[in-house]
Formats: C-alpha cells, structure tokens, sequence
C-alpha cells in the first residue's frame, strides 16, 4: 500500500489530473495492517467508489480516462481480469479499460509467483495491459524506502505519459 498512497499523493499533486479511487475490501484491510487509513487515501482522491457500485461511472466505456492503475494487483484480481470476471467495480473499470484499449497498468507485489498467476500475468499483457511487478531499481543508489517508493512511482508515470522527475539510468 505504500507504493498504492506515493502514487495517490503525486498524482493529487499535479494541477489539472483528476484522480478517481476504488479501494477493495482487501485494500483496505491491507491499508490498515501496513499502518494507514484509507481515509488518508481517500482525501488524495476527487471521487472515491464503493467496489460493489457495478453502475459508477468509471464502469463505462463512455468514461474518458487517460488510464487506470491496479496498485498493489492482487494474484486474485489478475486471475479475475484474465478469465473476463468483472465483478466488482475495480475489475470492471479494469476491464473496461482493455476493451477501451486505454493503458491498464497492474502493479503486483506479491513474490514467488505461481504458474496460473505467471499465465494470466501473460493473457493480460496480451490482452494490452502493462504488467509491472513493484520491483524498484537500484541503480540509482536509493538511501531510504521513499526513493524505492519515489522510483516505482516515476515508471507509472512515464507509462501513463506523465512527466515524472527523478533519476534515470545514463548507462
């Protein structure tokens, strides 16, 4: 959830970039045992979501986005998205978001990854979305846990066509 609220708190941060915010039941029972409240998170965001609202208008095509993240991507919600389960309002925007073919990006946390996660990691990335595990490069010499936080941000940015500041690799 860290890498979920470093996000929520640039975005929120950038003048005419209107963030929209569904926090699962998991989410939110992550948030709190990794020491946050959702309400926090919630304050970051212009409209938040209840995961059961199916008729929320992030559930619609017609709903223009520049993109959708999944931070943290459960094993559980790549599986759903994969075999077409939309059952809640984050795999539906989800979903919606590859039938759109708007950027879907799904940032998984979680280690070792098993074969049926590895082959809906794959359909998925078929399918059009970024799958981006929430591996933080070093190269740039990190000194505390909110530049690993800083550089998983950037990466989303740079994929949503953002512009993100922060150390590049100058191999």
């Amino acid at each position: 959830m860290p890498y979920a609220e470093h996000l929520l708190v640039e975005l929120s941060s950038r003048p005419g970039v209107e963030v929209h915010l569904v926090l699962s039941r998991g989410a939110r029972l992550l948030l709190r045992r990794e020491g946050g409240l959702p309400e926090a998170l919630e304050q970051l965001a212009e409209a938040v979501y209840d995961p059961a609202d199916l008729g929320a208008g992030i559930a619609s095509g017609s709903f223009a986005t520049a993109g959708m993240v999944v931070v943290p991507a459960s094993a559980n919600t790549v599986g759903k998205l994969a075999a077409g389960i939309a059952d809640n309002l984050l795999l539906r925007a989800a979903f919606v978001h590859l039938k759109e073919r708007r950027p879907l990006l799904l940032v998984l946390r979680e280690t070792p990854l098993p074969l049926p996660t590895l082959r809906a990691m794959a359909e998925l990335a078929e399918a059009g979305a970024v799958i981006m595990p929430a591996s933080p490069g070093f190269y740039h010499v990190p000194e505390r846990v909110e530049d690993l936080l800083a550089f998983m941000t950037q990466r989303i940015l740079d994929h949503l066509g953002l512009e993100a500041a922060g150390p590049r690799w100058e191999g």
